[in-house]
């Protein structure tokens, strides 16, 4: 199953950015971003609002892509 905390990460990593400096940012250009310590929380409680999850995402150049599941080949 997807940790949107670790690919969250892995994203920020490629980018060369902190979390912090993404929040601190988007909050600026006034989007509806919760602290850092608030975010980091939400994520380690695996309940952070998905809008969240797609904006940060979209300014760091990733989408979110829901697909149907392969079937296996057993």
């Amino acid at each position: 199953m997807l940790d949107i905390k670790e690919e969250l990460e892995i994203c920020l990593l490629k980018r060369r950015l902190s979390m912090r400096k993404v929040i601190e940012i988007l909050r600026e250009k006034g989007y509806n971003i919760p602290c850092s310590s608030s975010l980091s929380s939400a994520l380690n409680k695996k309940r952070v609002r998905f809008e969240t999850v797609q904006e940060i995402l979209d300014y760091l150049g990733f989408e979110l892509v829901v697909r149907e599941k392969r079937k296996s080949e057993n």
